[in-house]
This record gives C-alpha cells, sequence and structure tokens, in this order.
C-alpha cells in the first residue's frame, strides 16, 4: 500500500454521485488523496491498480452489490489486506454484523455527517498503523 506524496490513499466505490463527490471534498480537506467509482467493475480496477490504503464501498448497487466487491477484493492478492469499510443506507443489525464477518474494518451509516466520516477514517487510520 502506498501513500501519495505523503497523503493517505482513499477509494470510494458508491453508486450515488452526490455521496462521492461530498466525501471526495471533505477528505481531501482533510488531506487524503480520493479516488472514487461510481460502478463496481471499475472500482475493483482502480483498487487492484492503485492499492488505496483503505476503501469505503457502498453496499446497495447496480449490477454488483458491495457484499460481491468485498468478496472479489479479499480473494484478490493484491487487495485482500486493504482495510475496507462499509459506506450504505442498510442500517439492519444484520448487515452490520454481516460486514464484519465478511472481513469490514468498520460500517458506516448513511445518512453521516462530514464530520463522523472524517473521524471514523482517521481512527480507521490509527487502528492500521
Amino acid at each position: 500500500m502506498k501513500s501519495e506524496k505523503g497523503k493517505k490513499v482513499i477509494l470510494i466505490i458508491d453508486d450515488e454521485e452526490d455521496i462521492l463527490k461530498l466525501c471526495k471534498i471533505v477528505l481531501e480537506k482533510e488531506g487524503f488523496k480520493v479516488y472514487t467509482s461510481q460502478v463496481a467493475k471499475l472500482g475493483i480496477d482502480t483498487a487492484t491498480s492503485v492499492i488505496p490504503e483503505l476503501i469505503l464501498l457502498d453496499i446497495m448497487m447496480p449490477v454488483m452489490d458491495g457484499w460481491e466487491v468485498l468478496k472479489i477484493l479479499r480473494a484478490e492478492d493484491v487487495t485482500k489486506e486493504i482495510p475496507i469499510a462499509m459506506l450504505t443506507a442498510k442500517t439492519d443489525f444484520k448487515d452490520k454484523i454481516m460486514g464484519i464477518q465478511e472481513g469490514a474494518i468498520d460500517y458506516i451509516s448513511k445518512p453521516f455527517l462530514p464530520q463522523e466520516l472524517i473521524f471514523r477514517v482517521k481512527r480507521i487510520f490509527q487502528e492500521i498503523n
């Protein structure tokens, strides 16, 4: 995993353009380098080429949902160790537990405040370092 010019690299995979824009603005203001993808398959391709230090992954996406993306990323040698936090409107307890069981490091429920996103991302980086 690599940092770009001292910046931690984050990839956000979410089909909602507004969420991607908000997260990108908020996280870049905090000094992170942020890549985004609205399409799950392209997000997987970006993850394997960029090797981000954290992935924020939506669950409910068309064509390929976040659970499938998570399984694919965990099966690939180059992405299996990347921390992944689920970023989703699915707030059922069973979904949160499933996310953790499937290898997610955190579960961030939408809607969220920008301050919460910043706090959780920084906490994840503290945990993994």
